[in-house]
């Protein structure tokens, strides 16, 4: 630490070419907090089931594979399920192909499960009684200016009814509310009747999407999903029985490897980082060669020189890489926030702080250690000769 002034003065010697390295660490460590952290919400769907009361029971196979609805009896006959209902993807879209609509089609039973979810008595008696009814999530009718009695189409982007059209009409009977411990993004929900979705539905499918079961008990939830797979052990219709959290984030893998993408560009990102700061700090150091034999010449040590080196390239990462991180951290509920729930990022938590220090440190002593090791190894008299 006693060095630190002249590692600091170092640094900033050319201060437009640090200022500009700094920029570029600042952006790959703000791509890293909130990619990393999406990443981790992909991740993050728990297996363990103890302690859980809802579980999702969909295809062992693939998401996009029904269940049969005879199933449903069958769930609900196990000894310590309390209730079971069911839920179809729709996939709307609302007037213009950018405007996506996260939207199921529900059994009756379908909300009773979710005490979470808020909607006043009379909007869900009119639910109810609406064969083309539909409840929403409040941030998604301030996002489309909706309200109470308003008839909306949507087009969904698989089914079409059985005239042909994809647009499907649909009146707005209730708007409900996500309370606490409500799943991220339910605000933006627009559920409608699955009866009316299977009623008018082209392809006449009777299959379900997938079962939402809820347990009496949830110290024997685990009990309970083995029991569920085992119905359709060995059949044609294999289910796999899991928690809302692992079913969401397998859910959102239908889309790709999200983890793998995330991972590429990040190594990406990185390889770049390390070509733009060896390049600045090679540069810097040999700018600075007569300087550093002064240093040995007034009885600085070769180690010493190695570590002023090194310092000043770990300490250049780590200052851009704690304000991309910062940044990152303060963007991502930022992002969630103006987006109205449509766009889930989460929080950049403590474990992605830690491997992104690491990551500062890795690459300021990867970057900095060719530079560092020709500064420790220089001989006097060759550079103040300009040899």
């Amino acid at each position: 630490m006693k060095y630190l002034h002249l590692i600091w003065a170092a640094l900033f010697r050319r201060k437009t070419r640090t200022f500009l390295t700094l920029v570029s660490i600042i952006a790959a460590f703000l791509l890293f907090g909130l990619l990393n952290s999406v990443r981790a919400a992909f991740d993050s769907g728990s297996q363990s089931m103890t302690g859980v009361d809802r579980l999702v029971v969909s295809s062992r196979y693939s998401i996009i594979q029904g269940l049969p609805q005879s199933l449903q009896a069958q769930i609900g006959n196990i000894p310590g399920v309390q209730a079971v209902g069911h839920s179809n993807w729709f996939g709307g879209i609302y007037q213009d192909p950018r405007n996506f609509v996260l939207s199921f089609a529900i059994s009756a039973e379908y909300l009773d499960m979710f005490p979470e979810i808020h909607l006043p008595a009379d909007q869900r008696k009119a639910f109810d009684a609406t064969r083309d009814g539909a409840v929403v999530g409040e941030a998604l009718a301030q996002r489309y200016h909706w309200k109470v009695g308003d008839k909306i189409p949507l087009q969904s982007t698989i089914f079409p009814q059985k005239n042909g059209s994809k647009t499907w009409p649909f009146e707005i009977v209730g708007i409900f509310k996500a309370g606490p411990g409500a799943p991220n993004g339910v605000d933006q929900v627009f559920y409608l009747h699955w009866k009316y979705f299977y009623e008018a539905n082209a392809f006449s499918g009777s299959d379900v999407g997938w079962y939402v079961v809820k347990v009496a008990d949830p110290s024997q939830s685990d009990r309970v999903a083995k029991a569920i797979d085992a119905i359709s052990a060995n059949s044609d219709h294999e289910t796999k029985t899991q928690t809302e959290s692992a079913f969401n984030a397998s859910f959102a893998k239908q889309l790709g490897n999200i983890g793998l993408i995330v991972g590429a560009i990040m190594v990406a990102v990185f390889f770049t980082l390390i070509l733009l700061t060896g390049n600045t700090m090679a540069q810097a150091v040999r700018e600075r060669i007569p300087e550093l034999a002064v240093l040995k010449t007034i009885g600085f040590s070769s180690r010493s020189v190695l570590g002023l080196v090194l310092g000043e390239s770990v300490l250049l990462l780590l200052i851009g890489g704690v304000i991309g991180m910062a940044l990152a951290t303060v963007i991502a509920p930022a992002v969630s926030k103006g987006s109205g729930g449509m766009v889930q990022l989460p929080s950049v938590g403590t474990g992605n702080w830690i491997e992104g220090i690491i990551a500062m440190v890795v690459i300021g002593a990867l970057v900095g250690a060719f530079p560092a090791l020709r500064g420790m190894r220089l001989k006097i008299v060759d550079a103040l000769a300009g040899r």
